[in-house]
């Protein structure tokens, strides 16, 4: 059970104390907001260059970038290779994400009742 299993290079540096300092730091620095949309809420840390091909790199300030979430996810994306995701895909998830944050009207959750 004692042993560690590492599958990502960045696991290495991301699950360190070291780590953990050197995110608050550029989160500060980036004022608390996406540096791509400007977006607040939970942010995540991106190393521009990936430990995966510059480990020397994995603590470096210069390397980080505060990103939301979906931001974070187009960067990964484009930096395995991977196509970004359609309009009509944005489309469809804006529409779902949309209707999860409308409230049900009392006509509405009559009509569900019937």
């Amino acid at each position: 059970m004692g042993v560690r299993r590492w599958h990502r290079p960045s696991e290495v540096v991301c699950r360190s104390p070291r780590w953990k300092a050197l995110r608050l730091e550029a989160l500060r620095r980036d004022g608390w907001r996406c540096c791509q949309c400007g977006a607040r809420g939970r942010l995540e840390v991106h190393h521009v260059k990936p430990v995966r091909t510059h480990p020397e790199l994995g603590f470096d300030l210069g390397n980080l970038r505060s990103l939301c979430g979906s931001c974070h996810n187009i960067a990964t994306r484009a930096e395995l290779g991977q196509a970004p995701t359609s309009p009509e895909r944005a489309a469809w998830r804006a529409a779902v994400r949309e209707l999860a944050r409308t409230p049900i009207t009392a006509e509405e959750e009559s009509i569900r009742a019937r």
